[in-house]
């Protein structure tokens, strides 16, 4: 009876032990923000919080997403492709929040849903949200929920007029409140909607970045890629990919439409900023509970920046609430600074994400083949990673178990891996392969090698450590390895990920057109 007895607080000793010694997880989701978005990645906006994390911090290079919103969530969340784990139903996959809850975290979210159901159904203790895929800023839509609840857009939120990126801050925040005074330890999910469309800021936000853009985006391209050469941030072997033929040099775009594009890229950039000031509240939150230290930071985006241009009133001031403004393929262009394509592509620039690593009291880096040091001191890691490694890295710094069952849903086998071997300096042992799909555009890495096509249109080789800006096609010098790599996506694709229909056609002997239609407005070509 003693030894049962000592054996229990032993046990519940080790229980206490582990609480105190896992980290907080706070995970942030930008929405469509291009990989040179941030000041740290290159970009002339304003984003000190997320420089200041990246500084002393990790930053991925070869971070990748699914290049589309839905798919990005549920890889996100679950650490499955999205087919794999049943799409936006999640019905063979667990979200993050039902595996660390399990373990005895505090489980919240705050922003854009964007699945099925709700995240109360999906194991969050808190939300606070909306449910659908794009929202006015201002004015919100009818699928915010609080706590599983419908909840109405306020005109004023703590006393200042409503704006979704602000009410996502004040509700994370509200959510560390209850966090801390559970004693667990806590995960937060916060998913911005910002910068998706439509582009839409207070107007001292958007002033704040008048006439930044009157340059135009050739030149602020090279801009953004120089800063990436001159950190040290991307090699100089890799060319920054051309300006493709279906976006107009700046020079020959007329006067008045100048004018206009500038103001759409003004509202961009406020927006980000917007959403950087809030990360600032949150940290500065975390730093005035003396949790800071021990709370595990990842910041990451959906997707690559999005060429759809989906603009209503024009004429409308992007304060105004009934406002539509977007941006289209030549500003996305410059956010995916230097590579090629777009949202929904498989090229890198739809599935490469910027993703800072923050945690004082876990990191352990060290220079190695798989870590180096940038020429103001900080840390970058070129190792290839993916969303679907998230839910492996969270379950083991949460001694949490991953499940095979929750409920009636059976869960596919984790598909992800750990990212705590490169927060720890090593070198991690890397995916054999990593799969892309959306639509008909796909793709596969392995290794150095990546295989891509998009739109169905043939496909195209390229040797990702020399080239990773995808500007030499080696596809007819090496058709052996298109034949296998090709194989082994569409394994995958039925095997793994259970594609069906139009995602399982043969590609077309030749390239994509990629289906450019003109503009109507400005009279130059975009991609729908």
């Amino acid at each position: 009876m003693a030894f049962r007895f000592i054996f229990s607080i032993a046990l519940f000793a080790h229980g206490l032990s582990l609480a105190s010694e896992r980290p907080n997880i706070l995970l942030i989701m930008a929405d469509d923000l291009g990989f040179a978005d941030l000041g740290c990645y290159g970009s002339e906006i304003s984003t000190p919080n997320l420089d200041a994390l990246a500084q002393s911090g990790l930053r991925f290079t070869q971070f990748y997403n699914t290049a589309k919103c839905h798919s990005s969530r549920v890889s996100l969340l679950t650490g499955l492709y999205c087919n794999q784990a049943g799409g936006e139903s999640l019905s063979r996959g667990a979200t993050l929040a039902e595996v660390l809850g399990s373990a005895g975290y505090f489980t919240a979210m705050s922003g854009k849903w964007h699945l099925s159901k709700q995240p109360t159904e999906f194991g969050f203790d808190r939300y606070w949200g909306h449910l659908s895929g794009a929202v006015n800023f201002f004015t919100g839509d009818n699928s915010f929920r609080y706590h599983g609840k419908k909840w109405e857009v306020p005109a004023l939120l703590n006393g200042k007029p409503f704006y979704t990126t602000h009410a996502m801050t004040d509700f994370a925040l509200q959510f560390l409140d209850e966090a801390t005074q559970t004693k667990k330890p806590f995960f937060l999910y916060v998913a911005y909607n910002a910068p998706h469309y439509p582009l839409q800021a207070p107007e001292k936000s958007v002033r704040k970045y008048k006439g930044r853009y009157q340059e135009g985006w050739d030149v602020l391209r090279q801009q953004r890629h120089e800063r990436q050469l001159k950190s040290g941030l991307l090699p100089n072997k890799w060319k920054l990919s051309p300006r493709p033929r279906h976006i107009p040099a700046w020079n020959n775009v007329a006067s008045s439409e100048k004018v206009w594009e500038s103001e759409r890229m003004e509202v961009f950039a406020a927006m980000v900023d917007i959403m950087d000031q809030g990360i600032g509240r949150l940290v500065d939150y975390l730093k005035a509970k003396d949790i800071y230290d021990n709370t595990l930071i990842l910041f990451c985006s959906d997707n690559g920046a999005c060429p759809f241009e989906r603009t209503r009133g024009r004429h409308l001031k992007p304060w105004d609430p009934e406002s539509y403004w977007t941006y289209d393929a030549s500003w996305a262009h410059l956010g995916n600074t230097p590579f090629r394509l777009y949202k929904q592509n498989q090229h890198e620039g739809g599935i490469s994400s910027p993703l800072i690593a923050h945690w004082p009291k876990g990191l352990k880096l060290k220079l190695n083949d798989g870590i180096r040091s940038l020429k103001d001191g900080s840390f970058v890691t070129d190792q290839p990673a993916h969303l679907i490694d998230v839910m492996a890295t969270l379950t083991e710094l949460g001694d949490a178990a991953y499940p095979s069952e929750i409920e009636n849903r059976k869960i596919d086998p984790l598909q992800g891996k750990s990212l705590v071997p490169i927060f720890h300096g090593k070198i991690r042992d890397p995916h054999q392969s990593l799969y892309f799909q959306f639509g008909t555009d796909r793709a596969l890495r392995q290794g150095p090698w990546k295989l891509v096509s998009a739109k169905l249109g043939r496909w195209e080789l390229y040797h990702i450590d020399h080239d990773r800006t995808e500007t030499q096609d080696l596809a007819a010098r090496y058709p052996e390895r298109v034949k296998a790599m090709s194989s082994e996506w569409f394994r995958l694709a039925k095997k793994v990920d259970r594609v069906k229909g139009r995602g399982l056609a043969p590609v077309k002997p030749e390239l994509s057109s990629l289906h450019f239609q003109k503009n109507t407005q400005s009279g130059k070509a975009t991609r729908n």
